[in-house]
């Protein structure tokens, strides 16, 4: 098969999966090519100058393609243009009400007029999340194809696992509103251990600090399926999450980690203490979260369920 992605970057939360898959599918033998595009920088421009680009440079692409897959709602807008047997649009996360929250109300306005278009435009849209596959059902109707999104483990080789740094607690995530670094910075007076934030740092070096962490912290007020959480699952760090979007998908309350309210800094340092207090837990929580991510988040078990996705959609 013949595939073109579209994404704004091909590194992060959804552009990081975008990237994964194509290389597990060019190991495959299919043919994957990536469309680079720039955009503005600067904040609220970001998303319409990538759609406005990524558009031009899909109207003058005279290639063809069996599969065009767009990996968020801008870029859809340029998967349109694509000519292409069929096209996909994987959305991670509620689009609409993520610009609502992160920018402002107006923007989650435009934003909700524009995902109502891009819908519009895919044979089919995927979302590696259940809560939000249920959540666009009841809003839109459209049934969501479920594809979780794993962690490729062969890239955990370099990291090296030492001992841990007691009552360490890692932060990894970008410092921005919708991941609760605000609520973080609330609870740190009441946590007995040392935040450690890794917002800005290379993927190797956050999983060395998270590598050496006593447990991973993430406040988030509104998920998908957090890449970050199977990673520390990967590494057997405890995990401390928010009850939001498709955290408790991955954390099961006091079996694979705990799960607290969000916007409620008592309860999450309250949580992170108990980690840090109790090492049979933690053991319990780390051992059963890395069972969970080998059976159900790695490629070897999420690219066939892919694969099988495409080929079927082809078929139709």
């Amino acid at each position: 098969m013949k595939f073109l992605f579209i994404s704004p970057r091909f590194a992060g939360g959804i552009g990081g999966h975008a990237k994964m898959l194509s290389e597990q599918l060019q190991k495959s033998g299919h043919e994957v090519e990536l469309m680079p595009t720039t955009h503005l920088p600067i904040k609220n421009l970001k998303n319409p100058s990538f759609t406005l680009i990524s558009s031009l440079k899909s109207i003058i692409n005279k290639n063809e393609y069996d599969i065009v897959h767009a990996f968020n709602v801008p870029s859809s807008f340029a998967m349109k243009y694509v000519k292409a047997r069929k096209k996909v649009l994987s959305i991670h996360g509620t689009f609409s009400k993520a610009i609502d929250l992160i920018h402002s109300k107006p923007y989650g306005v435009i934003g909700n007029f524009m995902e109502k278009k891009a819908l519009k435009y895919a044979d089919k849209i995927t979302t590696d999340s259940k809560f939000t596959k249920k959540v666009y059902k009841e809003t839109t109707g459209i049934d969501f194809e479920y594809l979780p999104s794993p962690i490729d483990i062969t890239k955990f080789k370099n990291i090296k696992k030492s001992s841990i740094t007691k009552n360490q607690v890692a932060y990894v995530a970008r410092s921005d509103y919708g991941k609760g670094i605000d609520i973080l910075e609330k609870a740190e007076p009441l946590i007995k251990g040392n935040v450690v934030y890794c917002t800005d740092l290379p993927w190797n070096d956050a999983m060395n600090v998270l590598s050496k962490s006593h447990v991973l912290v993430q406040p988030s007020r509104m998920e998908s399926l957090a890449t970050t959480i199977k990673e520390a699952f990967y590494l057997k760090i405890p995990v401390v999450a928010t009850h939001v979007g498709g955290n408790p998908e991955l954390v099961k309350h006091e079996i694979t980690g705990l799960l607290v309210p969000s916007e409620n800094p008592a309860k999450l340092a309250e949580s992170v203490n108990r980690i840090l207090d109790d090492d049979v837990l933690s053991k319990q929580l780390s051992e059963n979260s890395y069972d969970f991510v080998i059976n159900n988040m790695t490629w070897d078990s999420v690219l066939p369920k892919y694969l099988e996705f495409y080929e079927n959609l082809l078929k139709n």
